[in-house]
């Protein structure tokens, strides 16, 4: 232990995750931590992801931390806003001096004698805390399609994660291969600058409006000048989303309302009945991520965009060819194809009790008390972690496990643990309750459709089957039933 000040802590990543953990280890008195981030600045998937477009698709009262209200302009925050909203917290809390940026973490490894960790940089240099907290992030490692004649393309070639704003795309002729939320928000924000825009669908998706718009002189000085009235607003929202998730219910009522505003808002929107045809998906509202998006059906309108209804086999060195064997001669080739979102602490080597990797103890099948911990890994902590994703908004649900991390930290500074372990029964009992509540909704998907919620092993790992509610509540009472001093 550091004295009074507690253990000193790792917090892997300065997106959102990380950030939350630094403020709730603050709140509680600790100071004695430290942010590795392997970026040259804070906020994560706001920091990588600087596509044309690019917007959160969650109301930006509800994408925010509930300890801190915030001056937004939009409805829905751009990544301009959002990156000025991830060091306006640092700043505020002072956690920027705890901060040490383009500093990539490859290892951590428990020492049984000692009751540590050995944190493991990518210079070489070792470092011993305590306790680690890893928040990498979901959405993190982009994944790359592997697509024959990918590496002989003679244009440029990226993806949306990783944009080379330094291509001019005015005049050319672009392919988007991807329909799902990031390409939702690229097509329209690029398709007045191409030539001629092709936009790649393996599968459709339900698509409704997001009705974002800035908000006006007034609304923002009501919210300035009575900050409880944000506060109501958030809670309104987080009301509309549980009666929205009974929706994920495929057989309820609820999923019968919002496929016929799926079907009128295509109806309304898209001109040609052909491509009305081929944008409407033939599986439940909500077995892939829904999209909201106000300007994408109205971009496929345009006479320079093309939809085309069938996925990508191969690459030439000019051109890309679908499932049915015509090639589209292209300049630029834009892949929205999302990411390793079942690889779980992909870049991070973590031993635990035995010098045992947690990727071998998971065998591409993660599962984590709460999504946050794992037996046999003493005092290491997971934000973002297996099936936390959902309820709405994923910030308050890093808010949670933030906390759990940070009460359980200060307990062990007030009783001078050394060390704390999850129960295997416990975990045992929390995976079997999650897989069982999945089981009942869309998101269990029935083979009809294709999401990235699905592991090897067939389990869905990444998605929390319930609203934020009740995620809340058992952050708050079942952490102690699951934990156990080990020395």
């Amino acid at each position: 232990m550091s004295g009074t000040r507690g253990p000193r802590v790792a917090i892997i990543g300065c997106g959102l995750g990380g950030i939350a953990a630094a403020v709730k280890l603050k709140k509680k008195g600790l100071t004695d931590f430290t942010v590795f981030e392997q970026s040259d600045g804070p906020g994560g998937t706001w920091w990588d992801n600087r596509y044309p477009g690019c917007e959160v698709d969650i109301a930006s009262h509800a994408y925010s931390f509930s300890f801190l209200t915030y001056d937004w302009t939009r409805t829905h925050a751009g990544q301009e806003e959002l990156q000025r909203y991830t060091e306006h917290v640092l700043d505020r809390f002072d956690v920027r001096r705890h901060c040490r940026f383009g500093v990539r973490v490859e290892s951590a490894t428990w020492d049984d004698e000692t009751a540590r960790y050995e944190v493991r940089l990518a210079d070489g240099t070792a470092e011993p805390f305590e306790v680690v907290i890893s928040c990498l992030g979901l959405l993190s490692r982009p994944r790359y399609p592997d697509w024959p004649g990918l590496d002989r393309f003679e244009g440029p070639k990226f993806h949306t994660a990783r944009w080379e704003h330094e291509h001019e795309l005015t005049g050319k002729r672009v392919a988007v291969v991807g329909t799902g939320s990031t390409a939702s928000q690229v097509v329209p924000a690029i398709a007045g600058k191409a030539g001629q825009l092709y936009v790649f669908q393996r599968q459709p998706g339900w698509v409704l409006p997001k009705d974002e718009r800035d908000f006006t002189p007034r609304e923002r000085a009501l919210f300035r000048r009575l900050p409880f009235v944000q506060k109501v607003r958030r809670l309104f929202m987080f009301w509309k989303f549980r009666m929205l998730f009974k929706g994920y219910n495929p057989h309820g009522r609820t999923q019968r309302k919002i496929l016929r505003l799926c079907h009128e808002y295509l109806e309304k929107t898209v001109e040609d009945p052909k491509l009305r045809a081929q944008l409407t998906p033939d599986y439940p509202w909500a077995c892939k991520r829904p999209v909201l998006s106000t300007g994408f059906y109205p971009a496929l309108n345009r006479p320079n965009v093309e939809l085309v209804p069938h996925a990508v086999t191969r690459v030439t060195p000019n051109g890309i060819v679908d499932a049915t064997g015509v090639e589209r001669d292209i300049d630029v080739l834009v892949m929205a194809t999302g990411f390793q979102t079942t690889k779980f602490l992909a870049s991070l080597d973590v031993r635990g009790t035995g010098g045992v990797s947690i990727h071998d103890t998971w065998k591409d099948d993660p599962r984590a008390f709460l999504g946050i911990t794992v037996p046999g890994y003493p005092n290491f902590f997971m934000l973002y972690g297996p099936n936390t994703n959902g309820g709405f908004s994923v910030i308050a649900q890093l808010e949670r496990q933030a906390e759990v991390a940070a009460r359980t930290v200060a307990t062990m500074r007030r009783k001078r643990f050394r060390a704390v372990d999850t129960r295997p029964s416990a975990t045992d009992r929390w995976v079997r309750w999650v897989d069982g509540q999945i089981r009942k909704n869309t998101s269990s998907s029935d083979g009809s459709c294709t999401n990235y919620y699905h592991a090897e092993s067939g389990r869905n790992v990444t998605q929390w089957p319930k609203p934020h509610g009740e995620y809340y509540l058992l952050t708050k009472a079942l952490p102690f039933l699951g934990f156990i001093k080990v020395r």
